[in-house]
């Protein structure tokens, strides 16, 4: 049996410790993974925390960016290698919306809608999150996210407050 393979869109986010450092070099683990091919990474972008009950100026800023990629894993098999390389750099799940290392959210999977107890695809939060909207728009200018339309309607819709992040400077 052939393996179908299938486009994905992955969001990064990290707002502790090296926090660039930290996305590219969990994008690099996913680039090299079994089951994942074509990996292309947006530029990086920061922005301000947002929690439960909004922007919180006093957290620690985040960085952001997507990667488009094709797989030949299963939704959930994809999911846990995205949960397997998230506990790689430390992340914890003890508060919804806090303080992470890393985290990584598959925001599409090829042209499947998916909604169980695990997975919701698309992400049903993408279409308001000027963190996910910028560097896709920077990856791809025609992008379109499943449902809610073009990206750079999108992000001028809910407005960009996100920032380039220098790498550079990062390191």
């Amino acid at each position: 049996m052939i393996a179908q393979v299938v486009p994905v869109l992955l969001a990064f986010g990290s707002n502790l410790g090296g926090r660039g450092d930290t996305i590219r070099a969990a994008q690099r683990e996913l680039a090299a993974a079994p089951g994942i091919t074509a990996f292309e990474a947006s530029p990086l972008r920061e922005t301000v925390a947002l929690t439960l009950d909004g922007p919180d100026m006093h957290a620690p800023k985040y960085v952001n960016g997507v990667a488009r990629a094709d797989t030949t894993l299963t939704p959930h098999e994809l999911l846990d290698v995205l949960q397997a390389v998230e506990r790689d750099f430390g992340r914890v799940r003890d508060k919804r919306w806090g303080d992470r290392t890393l985290d990584i959210d598959l925001i599409l999977f090829g042209g499947r809608v998916i909604a169980d107890d695990r997975l919701t695809v698309p992400h049903p939060r993408a279409h308001e999150r000027d963190f996910v909207l910028a560097p896709w728009l920077q990856l791809d200018p025609h992008a379109v996210l499943m449902g809610h339309g073009p990206v750079a309607a999108l992000l001028e819709r809910v407005g960009d407050t996100t920032a380039p992040f220098s790498e550079e400077a990062a390191t």
